[in-house]
């Protein structure tokens, strides 16, 4: 009994936080709660269209392929606030990932990752993984290793390509 009121009182407290407890919008301006996705593994990656990282698409789809039988999500959260590198509606946006690289994962309405605008959920993310020197994001394609209890496990700068983060999806996954 003691034991369950410590949990109750220590969960009011806001003490315990998760991806879960936040909602984002879908590209066609609908919210979307990221509780949908209990028990998966996600990335979660702020991108571009005309970034010299947007080629890692091709990388996060492949990876895409390899896992999403096992539980695996990457959650797309196209960001304009880099040299406005990602012009366009969503809807342009989407339509240029699935024609050059076949994207087939969850894209996500334009985002703000820094900055007084910026979403809460980036806001949260950066708290619990902050980068080197630094907890602002400092360019596209920053993505978020995030466990099955909806935790942050990893932060990998742009410059860590898909290919490169392959085996801590696989761990988290438990394969």
């Amino acid at each position: 009994m003691f034991l369950l009121y410590t949990i109750k009182s220590y969960k009011t407290k806001g003490a315990i936080m998760t991806v879960y407890d936040y909602k984002v919008r879908a590209m066609d301006g609908s919210e979307v709660s990221l509780s949908d996705y209990k028990g998966k593994v996600l990335l979660i990656v702020n991108t571009a269209t005309g970034c010299g990282f947007t080629p890692q698409y091709d990388g996060l789809q492949d990876l895409y392929d390899k896992y999403k039988e096992q539980g695996f999500e990457i959650l797309d959260f196209p960001c304009n606030q880099f040299l406005q590198q990602a012009p366009g509606s969503e809807e342009e946006i989407h339509s240029f990932c699935t024609g050059r690289y076949g994207i087939t994962f969850p894209q996500f309405a334009k985002i703000e990752v820094n900055g007084k605008n910026e979403d809460p959920l980036y806001t949260y993310l950066k708290k619990e993984k902050s980068g080197i020197g630094s907890s602002k994001i400092k360019w596209n394609f920053t993505k978020f290793l995030i466990g099955k209890d909806g935790t942050v496990k990893a932060r990998f700068a742009p410059t860590k390509t898909p290919e490169k983060i392959d085996a801590q999806i696989a761990k988290e996954l438990g394969l």
